[in-house]
Protein backbone atom coordinates (compact mmCIF):
# COMPACT_ATOMS: atom_id res chain seq x y z
CA UNK A 1 0.00 0.00 0.00
CA UNK A 2 1.35 3.41 -0.92
CA UNK A 3 2.27 5.50 2.10
CA UNK A 4 0.34 8.73 2.58
CA UNK A 5 1.37 11.88 4.42
CA UNK A 6 -0.58 13.28 7.33
CA UNK A 7 -1.91 16.11 5.13
CA UNK A 8 -3.07 13.63 2.50
CA UNK A 9 -4.85 11.55 5.12
CA UNK A 10 -6.40 14.66 6.62
CA UNK A 11 -7.65 15.77 3.21
CA UNK A 12 -9.10 12.33 2.59
CA UNK A 13 -10.79 12.37 6.00
CA UNK A 14 -12.72 15.60 5.46
CA UNK A 15 -16.44 15.02 5.47
CA UNK A 16 -17.75 15.19 1.89
CA UNK A 17 -20.37 17.68 0.82
CA UNK A 18 -24.02 16.64 0.66
CA UNK A 19 -23.84 16.53 -3.14
CA UNK A 20 -20.96 14.07 -3.07
CA UNK A 21 -22.64 12.15 -0.26
CA UNK A 22 -25.81 11.76 -2.26
CA UNK A 23 -23.75 10.52 -5.20
CA UNK A 24 -22.10 7.93 -2.95
CA UNK A 25 -25.54 6.91 -1.66
CA UNK A 26 -26.80 6.45 -5.22
CA UNK A 27 -23.79 4.23 -5.92
CA UNK A 28 -24.48 2.12 -2.84
CA UNK A 29 -21.33 3.42 -1.13
CA UNK A 30 -23.01 4.72 2.01
CA UNK A 31 -21.82 3.35 5.37
CA UNK A 32 -25.35 2.81 6.69
CA UNK A 33 -28.76 2.30 5.23
CA UNK A 34 -30.40 4.46 7.92
CA UNK A 35 -29.44 7.82 9.44
CA UNK A 36 -27.47 7.13 12.61
CA UNK A 37 -28.69 8.43 15.96
CA UNK A 38 -27.12 6.95 19.11
CA UNK A 39 -28.16 7.77 22.68
CA UNK A 40 -25.24 8.31 25.08
CA UNK A 41 -27.26 8.64 28.27
CA UNK A 42 -26.99 12.45 28.35
CA UNK A 43 -28.24 13.06 24.81
CA UNK A 44 -27.92 11.76 21.28
CA UNK A 45 -25.06 11.72 18.79
CA UNK A 46 -26.29 12.32 15.26
CA UNK A 47 -23.72 11.35 12.63
CA UNK A 48 -24.25 14.10 10.08
CA UNK A 49 -23.02 12.36 6.94
CA UNK A 50 -25.46 9.47 7.43
CA UNK A 51 -28.40 11.82 6.83
CA UNK A 52 -29.49 12.23 3.20
CA UNK A 53 -30.01 16.02 3.32
CA UNK A 54 -29.75 19.05 5.64
CA UNK A 55 -33.49 19.19 6.27
CA UNK A 56 -33.67 15.66 7.68
CA UNK A 57 -30.73 16.30 9.99
CA UNK A 58 -32.25 19.56 11.27
CA UNK A 59 -35.63 17.88 11.76
CA UNK A 60 -34.06 15.12 13.86
CA UNK A 61 -32.12 17.62 16.01
CA UNK A 62 -35.33 19.47 16.81
CA UNK A 63 -36.76 16.34 18.46
CA UNK A 64 -34.25 16.73 21.30
CA UNK A 65 -35.66 15.69 24.70
CA UNK A 66 -35.81 18.52 27.30
CA UNK A 67 -32.95 18.29 29.80
CA UNK A 68 -30.64 16.53 27.36
CA UNK A 69 -27.91 17.69 24.99
CA UNK A 70 -27.91 16.34 21.42
CA UNK A 71 -24.91 16.80 19.13
CA UNK A 72 -24.79 16.49 15.35
CA UNK A 73 -21.19 15.89 14.32
CA UNK A 74 -19.37 15.49 11.01
CA UNK A 75 -21.67 18.08 9.44
CA UNK A 76 -20.38 18.92 5.96
CA UNK A 77 -22.55 21.97 5.16
CA UNK A 78 -23.55 23.51 8.49
CA UNK A 79 -25.00 26.65 6.93
CA UNK A 80 -27.55 24.54 5.08
CA UNK A 81 -28.60 22.77 8.28
CA UNK A 82 -28.79 26.02 10.28
CA UNK A 83 -30.90 27.59 7.55
CA UNK A 84 -33.63 25.04 8.28
CA UNK A 85 -34.14 26.34 11.87
CA UNK A 86 -31.97 29.41 12.53
CA UNK A 87 -33.81 30.29 15.75
CA UNK A 88 -33.43 26.83 17.30
CA UNK A 89 -30.00 25.58 16.12
CA UNK A 90 -26.47 26.96 16.38
CA UNK A 91 -22.94 26.12 15.28
CA UNK A 92 -21.00 24.59 18.18
CA UNK A 93 -17.80 26.58 18.93
CA UNK A 94 -15.91 23.42 19.88
CA UNK A 95 -12.93 22.18 17.87
CA UNK A 96 -12.78 18.65 16.50
CA UNK A 97 -9.39 16.92 16.81
CA UNK A 98 -8.10 13.63 15.40
CA UNK A 99 -5.16 11.35 16.11
CA UNK A 100 -4.18 8.76 13.52
CA UNK A 101 -3.09 5.58 15.26
CA UNK A 102 -0.15 5.26 12.86
CA UNK A 103 1.16 8.57 14.30
CA UNK A 104 0.51 7.67 17.93
CA UNK A 105 3.43 6.92 20.26
CA UNK A 106 2.81 4.97 23.51
CA UNK A 107 3.70 6.52 26.84
CA UNK A 108 7.19 6.07 28.22
CA UNK A 109 5.98 6.32 31.79
CA UNK A 110 4.00 3.74 33.75
CA UNK A 111 0.77 4.94 35.37
CA UNK A 112 0.50 3.65 38.93
CA UNK A 113 -2.05 3.81 41.70
CA UNK A 114 -5.18 3.25 39.63
CA UNK A 115 -6.64 0.89 37.08
CA UNK A 116 -8.96 1.39 34.13
CA UNK A 117 -12.02 -0.80 33.61
CA UNK A 118 -15.47 -0.68 32.08
CA UNK A 119 -18.50 0.60 33.96
CA UNK A 120 -20.57 -2.45 34.80
CA UNK A 121 -22.73 -1.91 37.89
CA UNK A 122 -25.33 0.45 39.31
CA UNK A 123 -22.71 1.73 41.76
CA UNK A 124 -20.35 2.50 38.88
CA UNK A 125 -23.02 4.59 37.14
CA UNK A 126 -23.79 6.39 40.39
CA UNK A 127 -20.12 7.30 40.78
CA UNK A 128 -19.86 8.40 37.13
CA UNK A 129 -22.84 10.70 37.58
CA UNK A 130 -21.45 12.11 40.82
CA UNK A 131 -18.20 12.86 39.01
CA UNK A 132 -19.94 14.40 35.99
CA UNK A 133 -22.06 16.63 38.19
CA UNK A 134 -18.95 17.81 40.02
CA UNK A 135 -17.53 18.86 36.65
CA UNK A 136 -20.80 20.52 35.52
CA UNK A 137 -21.57 17.76 33.00
CA UNK A 138 -24.88 16.05 32.36
CA UNK A 139 -25.46 12.74 34.16
CA UNK A 140 -25.91 9.46 32.29
CA UNK A 141 -29.39 7.91 32.14
CA UNK A 142 -28.61 4.23 31.62
CA UNK A 143 -32.24 3.51 30.72
CA UNK A 144 -31.86 5.58 27.54
CA UNK A 145 -28.34 4.45 26.64
CA UNK A 146 -28.06 2.70 23.24
CA UNK A 147 -26.90 -0.89 24.00
CA UNK A 148 -23.40 -1.90 22.97
CA UNK A 149 -24.65 -4.69 20.72
CA UNK A 150 -26.49 -2.02 18.71
CA UNK A 151 -23.36 0.09 18.33
CA UNK A 152 -23.80 2.11 21.55
CA UNK A 153 -20.97 3.69 23.52
CA UNK A 154 -18.79 2.19 26.25
CA UNK A 155 -17.95 4.05 29.47
CA UNK A 156 -14.59 3.42 31.14
CA UNK A 157 -13.56 4.22 34.72
CA UNK A 158 -10.30 5.00 36.47
CA UNK A 159 -10.47 3.36 39.90
CA UNK A 160 -8.05 4.21 42.71
CA UNK A 161 -6.12 1.13 43.85
CA UNK A 162 -6.10 2.15 47.52
CA UNK A 163 -9.54 3.60 48.15
CA UNK A 164 -11.53 2.05 45.31
CA UNK A 165 -12.89 5.53 44.52
CA UNK A 166 -13.79 6.40 40.94
CA UNK A 167 -11.36 9.19 40.02
CA UNK A 168 -11.99 9.50 36.28
CA UNK A 169 -14.26 8.46 33.44
CA UNK A 170 -14.41 8.60 29.66
CA UNK A 171 -16.80 7.44 26.94
CA UNK A 172 -15.66 5.74 23.74
CA UNK A 173 -17.54 5.00 20.52
CA UNK A 174 -16.49 2.42 17.91
CA UNK A 175 -17.64 3.87 14.57
CA UNK A 176 -17.42 0.55 12.74
CA UNK A 177 -19.86 -1.06 15.17
CA UNK A 178 -22.01 2.06 15.28
CA UNK A 179 -22.40 2.80 11.58
CA UNK A 180 -20.03 0.54 9.61
CA UNK A 181 -17.60 3.42 9.13
CA UNK A 182 -15.51 2.52 6.04
CA UNK A 183 -12.64 4.66 7.32
CA UNK A 184 -12.38 2.66 10.58
CA UNK A 185 -12.84 5.49 13.04
CA UNK A 186 -13.66 5.92 16.73
CA UNK A 187 -14.34 8.85 19.03
CA UNK A 188 -13.89 10.00 22.62
CA UNK A 189 -16.50 11.88 24.68
CA UNK A 190 -17.09 13.01 28.28
CA UNK A 191 -13.56 12.85 29.67
CA UNK A 192 -13.65 13.86 33.35
CA UNK A 193 -11.20 13.58 36.26
CA UNK A 194 -12.27 14.06 39.87
CA UNK A 195 -11.23 17.43 41.36
CA UNK A 196 -10.19 15.48 44.49
CA UNK A 197 -7.86 13.19 42.51
CA UNK A 198 -4.26 13.14 43.79
CA UNK A 199 -3.02 10.56 41.29
CA UNK A 200 -1.00 12.09 38.45
CA UNK A 201 -1.82 11.34 34.83
CA UNK A 202 -5.38 9.99 35.15
CA UNK A 203 -6.80 12.02 32.25
CA UNK A 204 -3.90 11.19 29.97
CA UNK A 205 -4.10 7.50 30.88
CA UNK A 206 -7.82 7.39 30.01
CA UNK A 207 -7.22 8.98 26.59
CA UNK A 208 -4.31 6.63 25.89
CA UNK A 209 -6.41 3.66 26.97
CA UNK A 210 -9.07 4.49 24.36
CA UNK A 211 -6.45 5.00 21.64
CA UNK A 212 -4.73 1.70 22.38
CA UNK A 213 -8.02 -0.17 22.86
CA UNK A 214 -9.39 0.86 19.47
CA UNK A 215 -6.04 0.50 17.73
CA UNK A 216 -5.86 -3.12 18.94
CA UNK A 217 -9.20 -3.71 17.21
CA UNK A 218 -7.90 -2.60 13.85
CA UNK A 219 -9.38 0.90 13.79
CA UNK A 220 -7.51 3.81 12.23
CA UNK A 221 -8.12 6.96 14.27
CA UNK A 222 -9.77 8.57 17.29
CA UNK A 223 -11.70 11.85 17.13
CA UNK A 224 -12.80 14.13 19.95
CA UNK A 225 -14.51 17.47 20.46
CA UNK A 226 -13.05 20.09 22.82
CA UNK A 227 -14.21 23.60 23.68
CA UNK A 228 -12.23 26.19 21.76
CA UNK A 229 -10.98 27.88 24.94
CA UNK A 230 -10.09 24.75 26.95
CA UNK A 231 -6.35 25.34 26.64
CA UNK A 232 -5.31 22.84 29.30
CA UNK A 233 -7.10 19.99 27.52
CA UNK A 234 -5.73 21.11 24.16
CA UNK A 235 -2.18 20.95 25.48
CA UNK A 236 -2.74 17.34 26.52
CA UNK A 237 -4.26 16.39 23.16
CA UNK A 238 -1.46 18.11 21.26
CA UNK A 239 1.07 16.13 23.29
CA UNK A 240 -0.68 12.89 22.29
CA UNK A 241 -0.60 13.76 18.58
CA UNK A 242 -4.12 15.09 17.97
CA UNK A 243 -4.49 17.57 15.12
CA UNK A 244 -7.40 19.82 14.03
CA UNK A 245 -10.05 18.29 11.78
CA UNK A 246 -11.98 20.59 9.47
CA UNK A 247 -15.52 19.52 10.27
CA UNK A 248 -18.42 20.99 12.19
CA UNK A 249 -20.93 20.19 14.92
CA UNK A 250 -24.41 21.61 15.48
CA UNK A 251 -26.49 21.73 18.67
CA UNK A 252 -29.90 22.96 19.79
CA UNK A 253 -30.36 26.24 21.60
CA UNK A 254 -31.38 25.27 25.12
CA UNK A 255 -30.59 26.24 28.71
CA UNK A 256 -27.71 23.79 28.90
CA UNK A 257 -25.98 25.26 25.85
CA UNK A 258 -26.85 28.88 26.61
CA UNK A 259 -23.33 30.19 27.13
CA UNK A 260 -22.22 28.60 23.85
CA UNK A 261 -24.68 30.51 21.64
CA UNK A 262 -25.25 33.67 23.71
CA UNK A 263 -21.70 34.12 24.92
CA UNK A 264 -20.38 34.02 28.48
CA UNK A 265 -22.90 36.54 29.87
CA UNK A 266 -22.65 38.58 33.08
CA UNK A 267 -21.24 35.70 35.13
CA UNK A 268 -18.20 35.16 32.91
CA UNK A 269 -15.74 37.10 35.06
CA UNK A 270 -17.06 35.86 38.40
CA UNK A 271 -15.28 33.18 40.41
CA UNK A 272 -16.93 29.75 40.79
CA UNK A 273 -18.43 30.61 44.20
CA UNK A 274 -20.32 33.61 42.80
CA UNK A 275 -21.03 32.04 39.42
CA UNK A 276 -22.95 29.05 40.82
CA UNK A 277 -25.38 31.46 42.51
CA UNK A 278 -25.73 33.75 39.49
CA UNK A 279 -26.37 30.78 37.18
CA UNK A 280 -29.17 29.52 39.44
CA UNK A 281 -30.69 33.01 39.67
CA UNK A 282 -30.65 33.44 35.88
CA UNK A 283 -32.21 30.00 35.46
CA UNK A 284 -35.18 31.20 37.53
CA UNK A 285 -35.54 34.47 35.63
CA UNK A 286 -34.04 36.62 38.40
CA UNK A 287 -32.18 39.68 37.10
CA UNK A 288 -28.44 39.80 37.83
CA UNK A 289 -26.38 42.96 38.08
CA UNK A 290 -22.63 42.32 38.38
CA UNK A 291 -21.18 45.12 40.50
CA UNK A 292 -17.55 44.00 40.86
CA UNK A 293 -16.64 40.72 39.14
CA UNK A 294 -13.16 40.52 40.64
CA UNK A 295 -14.55 40.90 44.14
CA UNK A 296 -17.46 38.51 43.56
CA UNK A 297 -20.02 41.28 44.13
CA UNK A 298 -23.41 41.21 42.42
CA UNK A 299 -27.02 42.25 43.00
CA UNK A 300 -30.04 39.98 42.47
CA UNK A 301 -33.33 41.64 41.51
CA UNK A 302 -36.84 40.27 41.28
CA UNK A 303 -39.69 42.76 41.17
CA UNK A 304 -39.08 45.32 43.91
CA UNK A 305 -36.80 43.00 45.91
CA UNK A 306 -33.05 43.67 45.59
CA UNK A 307 -30.39 41.75 47.49
CA UNK A 308 -26.68 42.44 47.26
CA UNK A 309 -24.29 39.52 47.52
CA UNK A 310 -20.61 38.86 47.80
CA UNK A 311 -20.58 35.20 46.78
CA UNK A 312 -22.79 33.58 49.49
CA UNK A 313 -22.66 36.59 51.84
CA UNK A 314 -25.78 38.74 51.51
CA UNK A 315 -27.59 41.75 52.90
CA UNK A 316 -29.48 39.29 55.12
CA UNK A 317 -26.36 38.81 57.28
CA UNK A 318 -26.09 41.72 59.71
CA UNK A 319 -22.93 43.63 60.55
CA UNK A 320 -23.09 42.32 64.13
CA UNK A 321 -23.25 38.74 62.91
CA UNK A 322 -20.30 39.45 60.59
CA UNK A 323 -18.32 40.63 63.62
CA UNK A 324 -19.23 37.54 65.61
CA UNK A 325 -17.98 35.25 62.82
CA UNK A 326 -14.88 37.27 61.88
CA UNK A 327 -13.60 37.56 65.45
CA UNK A 328 -12.86 33.96 66.50
CA UNK A 329 -12.76 34.90 70.18
CA UNK A 330 -16.32 36.25 69.98
CA UNK A 331 -17.39 33.21 67.96
CA UNK A 332 -16.14 30.83 70.63
CA UNK A 333 -17.72 32.74 73.50
CA UNK A 334 -21.09 32.99 71.72
CA UNK A 335 -21.18 29.27 70.95
CA UNK A 336 -20.01 28.29 74.44
CA UNK A 337 -22.84 30.33 75.97
CA UNK A 338 -25.26 28.40 73.75
CA UNK A 339 -24.04 25.16 75.34
CA UNK A 340 -22.00 24.01 72.32
CA UNK A 341 -18.57 22.38 72.55
CA UNK A 342 -15.62 24.56 71.55
CA UNK A 343 -11.81 24.35 72.06
CA UNK A 344 -10.16 26.19 74.94
CA UNK A 345 -8.61 29.46 73.80
CA UNK A 346 -6.37 32.30 74.83
CA UNK A 347 -4.76 35.20 73.01
CA UNK A 348 -1.03 34.90 72.35
CA UNK A 349 0.86 36.93 74.91
CA UNK A 350 4.27 36.67 76.54
CA UNK A 351 6.56 33.74 75.81
CA UNK A 352 5.89 32.48 79.34
CA UNK A 353 2.09 32.58 78.96
CA UNK A 354 2.27 30.90 75.57
CA UNK A 355 4.58 28.19 76.88
CA UNK A 356 2.27 27.52 79.85
CA UNK A 357 -0.75 27.14 77.55
CA UNK A 358 1.25 24.78 75.32
CA UNK A 359 2.34 22.70 78.32
CA UNK A 360 -1.25 22.46 79.54
CA UNK A 361 -2.59 21.07 76.25
CA UNK A 362 0.45 19.42 74.67
CA UNK A 363 -0.49 20.59 71.16
CA UNK A 364 -1.96 23.86 69.88
CA UNK A 365 -3.58 25.49 66.88
CA UNK A 366 -2.36 29.00 66.04
CA UNK A 367 -4.50 31.34 63.94
CA UNK A 368 -5.11 35.06 63.39
CA UNK A 369 -8.15 36.28 65.33
CA UNK A 370 -9.61 37.78 62.16
CA UNK A 371 -8.72 35.67 59.14
CA UNK A 372 -10.14 33.48 56.39
CA UNK A 373 -9.26 30.82 53.81
CA UNK A 374 -6.77 29.18 56.18
CA UNK A 375 -4.28 32.03 55.91
CA UNK A 376 -1.85 32.15 58.81
CA UNK A 377 -3.22 28.98 60.43
CA UNK A 378 -0.78 26.42 61.89
CA UNK A 379 -1.98 23.14 63.36
CA UNK A 380 -0.56 20.62 65.84
CA UNK A 381 2.19 22.86 67.24
CA UNK A 382 4.11 20.88 69.90
CA UNK A 383 7.24 22.88 70.80
CA UNK A 384 8.15 26.45 71.72
CA UNK A 385 10.27 27.07 68.61
CA UNK A 386 7.50 26.19 66.18
CA UNK A 387 5.00 28.06 68.35
CA UNK A 388 6.99 31.29 68.07
CA UNK A 389 7.32 30.85 64.28
CA UNK A 390 3.60 30.15 63.90
CA UNK A 391 2.63 33.22 65.94
CA UNK A 392 4.90 35.38 63.78
CA UNK A 393 3.30 33.96 60.60
CA UNK A 394 -0.24 34.57 61.90
CA UNK A 395 0.62 38.19 62.77
CA UNK A 396 0.95 38.91 59.03
CA UNK A 397 -2.84 38.74 58.85
CA UNK A 398 -3.88 40.14 62.24
CA UNK A 399 -1.96 41.67 65.13
CA UNK A 400 -4.01 39.56 67.52
CA UNK A 401 -3.19 35.87 67.41
CA UNK A 402 -5.29 33.13 68.95
CA UNK A 403 -3.99 29.97 70.59
CA UNK A 404 -6.40 27.03 70.74
CA UNK A 405 -6.22 23.58 72.25
CA UNK A 406 -5.55 21.07 69.46
CA UNK A 407 -8.10 18.29 69.00
CA UNK A 408 -7.46 15.22 66.89
CA UNK A 409 -10.13 14.46 64.33
CA UNK A 410 -11.49 15.01 60.88
CA UNK A 411 -12.30 18.48 59.60
CA UNK A 412 -16.05 18.59 58.92
CA UNK A 413 -17.78 21.45 57.08
CA UNK A 414 -21.57 21.67 57.49
CA UNK A 415 -23.44 24.15 55.28
CA UNK A 416 -26.54 25.58 56.97
CA UNK A 417 -28.96 27.70 54.92
CA UNK A 418 -32.13 29.07 56.50
CA UNK A 419 -31.34 27.02 59.63
CA UNK A 420 -31.40 23.77 57.65
CA UNK A 421 -28.45 21.51 56.86
CA UNK A 422 -27.98 21.43 53.08
CA UNK A 423 -24.58 19.76 52.72
CA UNK A 424 -21.81 18.25 54.80
CA UNK A 425 -18.33 17.18 53.80
CA UNK A 426 -15.14 15.95 55.40
CA UNK A 427 -12.30 18.22 54.34
CA UNK A 428 -8.96 16.50 53.95
CA UNK A 429 -5.58 18.25 53.77
CA UNK A 430 -3.74 18.52 50.47
CA UNK A 431 -2.00 15.25 49.69
CA UNK A 432 0.43 14.00 47.07
CA UNK A 433 1.12 10.42 45.99
CA UNK A 434 4.63 9.32 45.08
CA UNK A 435 5.53 7.77 41.73
CA UNK A 436 9.16 6.93 42.47
CA UNK A 437 10.33 9.46 39.86
CA UNK A 438 9.39 13.00 40.82
CA UNK A 439 10.45 15.11 43.78
CA UNK A 440 8.06 16.28 46.47
CA UNK A 441 8.26 19.81 45.04
CA UNK A 442 7.40 18.61 41.52
CA UNK A 443 4.46 16.53 42.79
CA UNK A 444 3.12 19.51 44.76
CA UNK A 445 3.36 21.78 41.71
CA UNK A 446 1.56 19.20 39.54
CA UNK A 447 -1.15 18.71 42.16
CA UNK A 448 -1.56 22.48 42.46
CA UNK A 449 -2.08 22.78 38.70
CA UNK A 450 -4.79 20.10 38.81
CA UNK A 451 -6.53 21.75 41.77
CA UNK A 452 -6.41 25.18 40.12
CA UNK A 453 -7.87 23.78 36.90
CA UNK A 454 -10.64 21.97 38.80
CA UNK A 455 -11.62 25.02 40.89
CA UNK A 456 -11.22 27.88 38.43
CA UNK A 457 -7.99 28.97 40.12
CA UNK A 458 -9.46 29.08 43.63
CA UNK A 459 -7.47 26.19 45.16
CA UNK A 460 -3.72 25.65 45.22
CA UNK A 461 -1.07 24.30 47.60
CA UNK A 462 1.05 27.16 48.97
CA UNK A 463 4.82 26.69 48.87
CA UNK A 464 5.42 28.19 52.30
CA UNK A 465 6.69 27.49 55.82
CA UNK A 466 3.58 25.53 56.82
CA UNK A 467 3.91 23.18 53.83
CA UNK A 468 7.61 22.78 54.55
CA UNK A 469 6.86 21.94 58.19
CA UNK A 470 4.41 19.22 57.13
CA UNK A 471 6.91 17.75 54.67
CA UNK A 472 9.79 17.70 57.15
CA UNK A 473 7.54 16.39 59.89
CA UNK A 474 6.95 13.33 57.70
CA UNK A 475 10.71 12.87 57.21
CA UNK A 476 11.06 14.31 53.69
CA UNK A 477 12.58 17.37 52.02
CA UNK A 478 11.47 19.41 49.01
CA UNK A 479 13.83 17.51 46.72
CA UNK A 480 13.07 14.03 48.12
CA UNK A 481 11.75 11.52 45.58
CA UNK A 482 8.60 10.10 47.10
CA UNK A 483 8.44 6.28 46.80
CA UNK A 484 5.79 4.82 44.53
CA UNK A 485 2.36 4.71 46.18
CA UNK A 486 3.43 6.70 49.24
CA UNK A 487 0.79 9.20 50.40
CA UNK A 488 2.10 12.41 51.93
CA UNK A 489 -0.14 15.09 53.48
CA UNK A 490 1.62 18.37 52.70
CA UNK A 491 -0.63 20.60 54.82
CA UNK A 492 -1.94 20.23 58.35
CA UNK A 493 -5.10 22.23 57.65
CA UNK A 494 -7.82 21.04 55.28
CA UNK A 495 -8.83 24.43 53.88
CA UNK A 496 -9.86 24.17 50.23
CA UNK A 497 -7.99 27.32 49.24
CA UNK A 498 -4.75 25.64 50.30
CA UNK A 499 -5.35 22.53 48.20
CA UNK A 500 -7.67 20.54 50.48
CA UNK A 501 -10.26 18.16 49.06
CA UNK A 502 -13.83 17.26 50.01
CA UNK A 503 -15.61 13.99 50.71
CA UNK A 504 -19.37 14.38 50.81
CA UNK A 505 -20.93 12.91 53.99
CA UNK A 506 -24.35 14.58 53.93
CA UNK A 507 -26.24 11.30 53.91
CA UNK A 508 -24.25 9.80 56.80
CA UNK A 509 -24.14 12.90 59.03
CA UNK A 510 -25.00 12.11 62.67
CA UNK A 511 -28.14 13.95 63.88
CA UNK A 512 -26.22 15.39 66.87
CA UNK A 513 -23.75 17.07 64.49
CA UNK A 514 -26.54 18.44 62.30
CA UNK A 515 -28.35 19.77 65.37
CA UNK A 516 -25.14 21.38 66.72
CA UNK A 517 -24.57 23.19 63.41
CA UNK A 518 -28.16 24.48 63.37
CA UNK A 519 -27.96 25.61 67.01
CA UNK A 520 -24.69 27.43 66.24
CA UNK A 521 -26.29 29.22 63.26
CA UNK A 522 -29.19 30.30 65.49
CA UNK A 523 -26.83 31.47 68.24
CA UNK A 524 -24.93 33.62 65.74
CA UNK A 525 -28.20 34.64 64.02
CA UNK A 526 -26.70 33.90 60.61
CA UNK A 527 -28.87 32.83 57.64
CA UNK A 528 -26.11 31.22 55.56
CA UNK A 529 -23.01 29.71 57.12
CA UNK A 530 -20.41 27.00 56.89
CA UNK A 531 -19.75 25.51 60.33
CA UNK A 532 -16.35 23.87 60.82
CA UNK A 533 -16.19 21.02 63.33
CA UNK A 534 -13.56 18.50 64.37
CA UNK A 535 -15.06 15.03 64.65
CA UNK A 536 -13.80 11.43 64.97
CA UNK A 537 -16.21 10.48 62.14
CA UNK A 538 -19.19 12.00 60.35
CA UNK A 539 -21.52 9.39 61.85
CA UNK A 540 -20.25 9.93 65.42
CA UNK A 541 -21.91 12.38 67.87
CA UNK A 542 -18.62 13.73 69.29
CA UNK A 543 -17.44 17.15 68.10
CA UNK A 544 -15.92 20.53 68.83
CA UNK A 545 -16.86 23.59 66.74
CA UNK A 546 -13.78 25.50 65.65
CA UNK A 547 -15.14 28.19 63.29
CA UNK A 548 -18.20 29.74 61.69
CA UNK A 549 -17.83 31.03 58.12
CA UNK A 550 -20.14 33.80 56.97
CA UNK A 551 -19.25 33.25 53.27
CA UNK A 552 -19.10 29.48 52.63
CA UNK A 553 -18.12 28.28 49.16
CA UNK A 554 -21.35 26.73 47.86
CA UNK A 555 -19.70 25.47 44.66
CA UNK A 556 -17.48 23.15 46.69
CA UNK A 557 -20.43 20.95 47.61
CA UNK A 558 -21.88 20.22 44.16
CA UNK A 559 -24.00 18.34 43.28
CA UNK A 560 -25.72 19.08 46.61
CA UNK A 561 -28.39 21.76 45.96
CA UNK A 562 -26.60 24.56 47.81
CA UNK A 563 -27.27 27.26 45.20
CA UNK A 564 -30.91 26.18 44.89
CA UNK A 565 -31.52 26.45 48.64
CA UNK A 566 -29.63 29.77 48.71
CA UNK A 567 -31.92 31.31 46.09
CA UNK A 568 -34.95 29.76 47.85
CA UNK A 569 -33.92 31.70 50.97
CA UNK A 570 -33.40 35.00 49.14
CA UNK A 571 -36.38 34.76 46.77
CA UNK A 572 -38.93 32.32 48.20
CA UNK A 573 -41.47 33.15 45.46
CA UNK A 574 -39.05 31.75 42.86
CA UNK A 575 -39.06 28.36 44.55
CA UNK A 576 -40.06 25.58 42.19
CA UNK A 577 -43.21 23.84 43.41
CA UNK A 578 -43.51 20.13 42.50
CA UNK A 579 -46.48 19.31 40.30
Amino acid sequence: MKATSYNQRLQRAQTPSYERLQARLAEGDHPTSQPLCLHCGWGRLLVGHTYPDPASLAKELLTETPGERDIALYVAAPHQVLAQAPQQLFLDPSDTLRVWFSDYRPARRIYRGFRIRRACSAQDWSEINRLYQQRHMLPVDTERLTPRHKGGPVYWLAEDDDSGAIIGSVMGLNHVKAFQDPDGGSSLWCLAVSPECSRPGVGEALVRHLIEHYASRGLAYLDLSVLHDNLQAKRLYDKLGFRPLQTFAIKCKNGINQTLFLGPGPAAELNPYARIIVDEALRRGIEVQVDDAEGGLFTLIQGNRRIRCRESLTDLTSAVTMTLCADKVLTSRTLARAGLKVPEQQLAGSDEDNAAFLEKHGALVVKPVNGEQGKGVAVDIRDAEHLATAIQAAQRYDDRVLLESFHQGLDLRIVVIGHEVVAAAIRRPAEIVGDGQHSVRDLIEAQSRRRQAATGGESRIPVDEETERAIRGAGYEWDSVLPTGTHLAVRKTANLHTGGILEDVTDSLHPVLADAAIQAARALDIPVTGMDLLVPAADSPDYVIIEANERPGLANHEPRPTAERFIDLLFPLSREVPL
